[in-house]
């Protein structure tokens, strides 16, 4: 062992003995697991959940919104939060609310108190998912430290995976007022997860001196707040433009604070940016494909929840299958070629969604076309990754990877809250007899409905588009140089 080695080795066996890791591994997968998860089971169960509490579109979109605006806006302060008060702490309380919250969503009796409780579950996910890889890092030597992380990212997505599918089964088989089951099996899971948490640490040190950017995390969560609050309602205009001025201030904020939570130096890059230009317009295309196309295949074309679940399998076994392949084609060519290439398959197969979204096929064209989008989408993610990586120092590289996340998030959220004012729009424009997305049947309901997903995902199309662009533009200086 080298004289480097001894005290990253001492440092993991202080935290947590060499017998209990698994432990911490198995915490850290269980709990980071229910946080991903949870985005995207909801949009399975959303048309059951909207029925039964009798929640209007917006209401609906605020039930994913709600939680994507705490997670995405407070999941870095939740990586600061772990360095001053313990890794440890940080991640047992972001569980412990995580659990409580998810109650409160299993036993929901109107709208209001549902949004509520997904707002409090995505400051408990921001809270728990960055200290999850923090937390292997902390307990594993750096030896052990790369196959712990891989095991970690493999069973975190074949969870995540089975998440819809899982509440697919349970909607399909139990009935629609089953939806409630899908937040209460968080209880038992959670409660797990912190078991095993605490018996394996042995201490948890803190650093009174560790920085958090409180400033910054109130102004994006309330810019973000107010700004898709405004793109959900387009009557509240004054909420979009508070929105832009209030992440007007967070930009100040961040250029002026000594430790902002997404340091402005990083965006000098245009490397940087473009990839950061590209994961906000790619994610954002997903996250309006991923919300809108259950509600719109489950209501109007009278798909199942479980067979609508499986627009969900192609992204996770594409991703599962061939990320690597894509990471090692980013480092021969360049992550840059890869991702366009990537963004051009997402950008046809959501334009062929779109077409053929009138046939009302879902097995016939829909879920072919999600396997193109999951194609392509496996040849984007891990590049992306590369390319923020390798646009930094690697002293960076934790804050750049962070950043990255916390864009992801953001996308979604307003790419949902914009989406739903333009499906609200069309679906009226083509004279629907209820609301976008509503259970029942009605004269030209189904029609309206399928015209109104055929612009959304028309687009999240120009969104994919867009961003292969972006990605070819970023090569070209490269290719003067």
């Amino acid at each position: 062992m080298s004289l480097e080695e001894a005290p990253q080795l001492s440092a993991a066996l202080s935290f947590c003995a060499a017998e209990n890791r698994k432990g911490i591994l198995f915490a850290a997968i269980l709990a980071s697991a229910l946080g991903f998860i949870d985005a995207t089971v909801v949009s399975i169960a959303l048309p059951a959940m909207r029925a039964s509490l009798g929640a209007t579109l917006p209401e609906a979109q605020w039930f994913s919104n709600a939680y994507m605006l705490f997670f995405s806006a407070l999941i870095l302060a939740g990586g600061a939060l772990g360095d001053r008060f313990g890794l440890a702490r940080v991640f047992g309380l972001g569980i412990a609310v995580f659990i409580v919250a998810s109650l409160a969503c299993a036993l929901a009796p109107s709208p209001t108190f549902m949004i509520v409780a997904r707002a409090l579950k995505g400051v408990g996910a921001a809270l728990m998912v960055p200290g999850s890889l923090a937390l292997i890092s902390r307990a594993y030597p750096k030896e052990e430290r790369g196959r712990a992380i891989g095991i970690w990212a493999a069973a975190s997505a074949l969870m995540t995976a089975l998440g819809p599918i899982i509440g697919g089964l349970v909607l399909t088989l139990g009935g629609p007022e089953f939806w409630r089951w899908i937040f209460a099996i968080n209880l038992p899971l959670g409660l797990l997860a912190l078991v095993v948490l605490y018996r394996s640490v042995l201490s948890d040190p803190a650093k009174d001196d560790a920085p958090v950017d409180w400033t910054g995390a109130a102004l994006a969560t309330l810019g973000l707040g107010a700004l898709a609050w405004g793109l959900t309602d387009l009557d509240a205009l004054w909420a979009t433009g508070a929105g832009l001025g209030l992440l007007g201030l967070f930009v100040v904020n961040e250029g002026r604070s000594p430790h902002s939570m997404m340091p402005l130096s990083l965006f000098a890059d245009a490397r940087f940016a473009a990839a950061n230009i590209c994961t906000f317009l790619i994610y954002g295309a997903l996250g309006a494909m991923l919300f809108f196309l259950p509600i719109s295949v489950i209501t109007a074309w009278k798909v199942t929840p479980i067979e609508a679940s499986a627009a969900f399998a192609p992204l996770s076994i594409f991703l599962s299958t061939l990320s690597t392949r894509a990471g090692s084609l980013a480092d021969k060519w360049g992550p840059e070629p890869v991702i366009a290439i990537g963004a051009s398959f997402v950008c046809v197969a959501y334009a062929l969604v779109a077409l053929t979204a009138p046939a009302q096929s879902f097995w016939g064209a829909t879920l072919p076309a999600m396997c193109l989008a999951g194609l392509g989408m496996a040849q984007v993610v891990a590049p992306l990754s590369t390319a923020v990586m390798a646009a930094v120092e690697d002293s960076q590289s934790g804050t750049a990877s962070g950043v990255n996340n916390a864009i992801s998030r953001m996308a979604s959220l307003l790419s949902i809250a914009a989406a739903g004012s333009l499906a609200a729009w069309a679906y009226g424009y083509a004279s629907g007899p209820l609301s976008f997305g509503a259970g029942g049947t009605g004269d030209g309901h189904a029609e309206a409905v399928t015209w109104a997903f055929s612009r959304v995902a028309w687009a999240a199309s120009t969104l994919a588009g867009i961003s292969a662009v972006t990605m070819l533009a970023a090569r070209a200086p490269k290719r003067a140089a």
